[in-house]
């Protein structure tokens, strides 16, 4: 019992992490009408600018500004690219978007095996982690450490915050009005592009913050995860629903628990072959997923 409520817990930080990227991933596709497969590969960039920084100047709150501007940086200098390819065609062309976007990841990838830290993983340094302080909760086999609470807590406020942006504020109800008819928030004089601009601002502070919890709770990063974590991103967005944000939250933490509970039961990585397994079975059952898609 002891070792099923330590992996809860730890299913659930792992778990708040999936809704933070889901969540900007689903901002970003219905706002922005863009899939932005390669939003986690920022989001691990941003890891990296944040040990850069840190490494750099010793600072862990410059490498967290650090972290979180670089990520609002490459979202708005990217924002163009896609927002041109919406003009061009007059219309909302998602394969084109989604092609554009996994050719970044891919690029960004590149950059940071070649140029950070030989190609080798990085290790966050512990003023940041708390690793050096040890388990913030011990009791029997139950250990939980700041990193796990502090992901938690910060995860499910940043969440509440967006919630309430998206549906108590005019900033909100003109995202959520293009997210519902595109047409339509266009012939009230909401502007598509610009709104859809400010989406990608807030889908980069989104992802900065995400970038440093995960800098937090993993105390680590290498080149290749950011790919890792797209294929996730991408199997809780089917299988609650693209562009359902409380379907994408409730997944998200319930993804994150069911590969918690068997890296602690079973031996090998078959946590890694979770999501895609559940995903093929609801594609097979619902194909607009759980929740239902809101495209």
């Amino acid at each position: 019992m002891e070792i099923l409520i330590a992996q809860i817990f730890n299913g659930l930080s792992i778990g708040s992490i999936y809704v933070l990227l889901v969540t900007g991933f689903n901002l970003l596709l219905l706002v922005a009408m863009i899939i932005h497969f390669s939003f986690p590969v920022v989001v691990v960039f941003s890891m990296y600018i944040s040990w850069f920084v840190m490494t750099l100047t010793g600072s862990v709150a410059l490498g967290v500004a650090g972290g979180i501007a670089s990520a609002v940086v490459v979202n708005v200098i990217t924002a163009p690219m896609f927002q041109h390819i919406m003009r061009e065609r007059g219309s909302v062309d998602i394969n084109a978007t989604m092609v554009i976007s996994m050719g970044m990841g891919m690029i960004i990838t590149d950059i940071l095996s070649h140029t950070f830290n030989q190609g080798f993983p990085i290790a966050f340094p512990d003023a940041l982690t708390g690793n050096d302080q040890g388990a913030l909760i011990s009791v029997g086999l139950v250990s939980i450490s700041r990193g796990q609470v502090l992901t938690l807590i910060v995860g499910i406020i940043f969440v509440a915050f967006l919630f309430w942006l998206l549906y108590k504020t005019r900033a909100g109800r003109a995202f959520r009005a293009i997210a519902e008819d595109p047409n339509g928030a266009k012939l009230v004089g909401i502007p598509l592009l610009k709104t859809g601009f400010q989406s990608y601002a807030l889908t980069g502070i989104l992802g900065g913050v995400t970038a440093v919890l995960m800098a937090v709770l993993l105390g680590s990063a290498s080149a290749g995860l950011g790919d890792q974590l797209g294929h996730k991103v991408l199997a809780v967005s089917i299988i609650a629903g693209l562009g359902n944000l409380t379907g994408g939250l409730i997944i998200g933490l319930l993804l994150g628990i069911l590969e918690a509970i068997i890296q602690g039961y079973l031996a090998g990585s078959w946590s890694n072959a979770i999501a895609f397994i559940v995903m093929l079975v609801v594609i097979l059952a619902k194909p607009k997923g759980v929740f239902g898609s809101k495209l």
